[in-house]
């Protein structure tokens, strides 16, 4: 009697563990022949986070969590208070450029009209010279037929020389007006750049404004609110984190004497543990080209069969469009790959999504 109390206990935990193992067993993927593979997994999808450019204000928060946005759609606004003061210093700044254009282009006209009547200085007092030389050539004529004094001929000398003087100063008066036109020319071509600069400070500031109102890069839903109205954030702080639910798939793991014969583009299906009565097609669209987890790299046999690689089964996006409101990220399941292009699907593999 004692005995069979002693074994009621062991039985009972023999009983427990057989319950355990079948349970474990039972969720584990059913073999379909040497065909396909499978491997657990979680369903993903690609996340965007959505931020300022510009440290700021948060002024509104124009959508709420779980909401689903469209590409270019308006999502949240920063305050531009001082963005708007900023261009309106920049407006001015560009408008007194243009006006330092305009004073330049008439500094350019006033030195050109110098040089014109410096010009026709030049002229009169080269004719004034050209009829000293000739008075100077008759009264030396004159002088030595003694028909001329000597003082005559000296004064004739002197008004040369004197006529060459004026005429050398004009002419450095005209070297002088081309360098004024030059320099006035300089400070328009500076006045030109200063108005494009203005004008470049008043498109990077409207970009400023334009960045200002944050708007959504793809379509997707809103997973989460990171900001709220009235906070203030540096430059990339994040107000909200998109998930796109039309680009969504499956990372699993294989061995590596399986994902050698994986090809990128093989069909795939998904089985999801919250939906076991859907099998949902999916593509392959990666396939690792080293080990992703193993406890070491290792040359034994029996070791390098521990080497995995990871594997992407893509959903098709026309499907998951179709079915916007059912997708959920995270969920566990079961990706199956087709080794054998020949094989046929098996029943339990067969598509079926909701419709």
């Amino acid at each position: 009697m004692a005995t069979k109390n002693r074994l009621l206990p062991v039985l009972a935990i023999a009983a427990l563990a057989g319950a355990g193992w079948w349970a474990w067993q039972s969720r584990q993927p059913q073999g379909h022949g040497e065909g396909f593979a499978s491997g657990n997994g979680r369903i993903e999808a690609t996340e965007v986070d959505v931020a300022t450019k510009l440290a700021g204000r948060v002024q509104e928060m124009l959508v709420d969590e779980g909401a689903f946005v469209s590409a270019g759609q308006s999502l949240a606004t920063m305050q531009i208070d001082s963005l708007v003061a900023q261009r309106n210093e920049a407006l001015a700044r560009q408008q007194q450029a243009v006006t330092g254009v305009a004073q330049a282009q008439a500094q350019i006209a006033a030195r050109e009209s110098d040089r014109l009547a410096v010009q026709a200085q030049v002229v009169q007092r080269e004719s004034e010279l050209d009829a000293a030389r000739r008075r100077l050539a008759r009264s030396e004529t004159l002088a030595r037929d003694g028909a001329s004094s000597q003082q005559e001929l000296d004064d004739d000398r002197a008004r040369v020389h004197s006529a060459e003087a004026v005429v050398a100063a004009v002419r450095a008066q005209v070297a002088a007006a081309q360098a004024a036109i030059a320099a006035a020319r300089a400070q328009r071509v500076g006045a030109d750049a200063a108005v494009q600069a203005a004008a470049a400070t008043v498109a990077r500031i409207d970009a400023d404004m334009d960045d200002s109102t944050l708007k959504a890069p793809r379509d997707g839903r809103v997973q989460f609110r990171l900001a709220q109205p009235g906070e203030v954030l540096a430059g990339g702080g994040k107000l909200l984190n998109l998930v796109d639910l039309s680009d969504v798939s499956m990372s699993f793991f294989l061995p590596e004497t399986v994902a050698g014969r994986v090809a990128l583009g093989s069909e795939a299906r998904i089985v999801l543990d919250a939906a076991p009565q859907y099998v949902i097609p999916a593509k392959i669209s990666f396939v690792a080209s080293t080990a992703q987890f193993t406890p070491k790299t290792v040359e034994t046999a029996s070791e390098r069969q521990k080497l995995m690689f990871r594997v992407k089964a893509q959903i098709d996006p026309a499907l998951l469009r179709k079915h916007l409101q059912q997708v959920k990220t995270g969920l566990p399941g079961v990706a199956w790959v087709k080794l054998d292009t020949q094989a046929p699907w098996p029943d339990e593999l067969t598509t079926r999504v909701p419709e």
